[in-house]
């Protein structure tokens, strides 16, 4: 059975976790065949580097073939053709579709006019369900679990649909979620009240320092978008707010892992790289294995399938 990817709210956790082991399957053996003979098309409407470069590799590394744009002024939307008719039209060509767009809902209204299956690849402010799932895998593959666990998101609250992603996500994990935002960038409140609706834990702090942060087992960075602001002076103010540093992390438990959806700006500093923390490199590499794992759910090659599969390649 096919399947649209559009957003991760709507999966239950049984969904969850067996996407979490079609995406283990993957690391273990990334490159097959899987998807001989069929074309993967990315619309792309927004600028990405991680995102389209993943999605294109882990097309390439199951066997299929890659259409496209990576630049929306390339493509006839430059000429004024709506989102339905380029919808309709590369449908016509392709067996799936990964789309970024800047308006929030976007691919959901992709997936309604679609007769190919839609992936997300982020819409505007709203939602980014592929680096949810490769968020997903991250801190079950570093924690072990995703049970029970303390997660900091950190930065751009207001504007950054990877965490909005994850509170919809972990709600059938039972966390604890810590917002250290500035009052500008504070998480909406309609993920508030998501949170109290489905009986989630929260905290919120404006502090970033070693004390607020000593009890974290995800510690969750982000970048303050200036793209998403029409005020630039708002985005000078708040730009620099929260910066981690090395010497931050000196009472943080053993477990704790520090996540960022990248790209990275300033807000970590270079020199926490090289802290057995640092998780952040080793998570976009999770990406590539999320998202082949999202490309046979969305085309209906299901966990039995992959873990028979006899085409993988060295």
């Amino acid at each position: 059975m096919r399947h649209n990817f559009v957003t991760i709210a709507d999966l239950s956790k049984d969904e969850i976790e067996y996407l979490i082991q079609l995406v283990s399957e993957f690391e273990k053996h990334p490159n097959r065949e899987l998807l001989k003979g069929k074309i993967v098309a990315t619309l792309f409407y927004e600028p990405s580097t991680r995102t389209r470069l993943s999605f294109e590799t882990a097309a390439n590394r199951l066997g299929a073939k890659v259409i496209g744009f990576s630049d929306a002024k390339a493509s006839s939307v430059s000429k004024g053709e709506t989102l339905k008719d380029t919808i309709l039209m590369v449908s016509n060509y392709a067996d799936v579709i990964a789309m970024r767009h800047y308006i929030e809902g976007a691919a959901q209204y992709a997936s309604e006019v679609a007769p190919v299956p839609i992936i997300n690849a982020g819409d505007g402010a709203h939602m980014h369900p592929s680096q949810c799932l490769l968020d997903l895998y991250s801190i079950y593959k570093t924690q072990g679990t995703l049970e029970n666990l303390s997660i900091y998101l950190v930065g751009d609250l207001k504007y950054g649909r990877t965490v909005h992603s994850l509170i919809t996500a972990m709600r059938h994990f039972n966390p604890t979620f810590h917002f250290i935002a500035p009052k500008e960038l504070a998480m909406p409140a309609e993920y508030k009240l998501y949170c109290k609706e489905h009986g989630i834990k929260y905290f919120e702090h404006t502090a970033f320092n070693e004390k607020v942060i000593a009890d974290a087992d995800i510690l969750y960075m982000t970048r303050v978008q200036k793209e998403r602001f029409s005020d630039l002076m708002e985005y000078e103010r708040v730009k620099n707010v929260y910066i981690l540093r090395r010497d931050m992390l000196r009472n943080a438990k053993d477990n704790m892992k520090i996540m960022h959806p990248l790209p990275r700006v300033n807000e970590i500093a270079y020199d926490v790289d090289d802290d057995p923390h640092a998780y952040y490199i080793q998570q976009a590499q999770n990406g590539l294995y999320a998202r082949e794992a999202i490309f046979c759910y969305a085309l209906g090659i299901t966990l039995d399938q992959v873990k028979a599969d006899n085409t993988i390649l060295q």
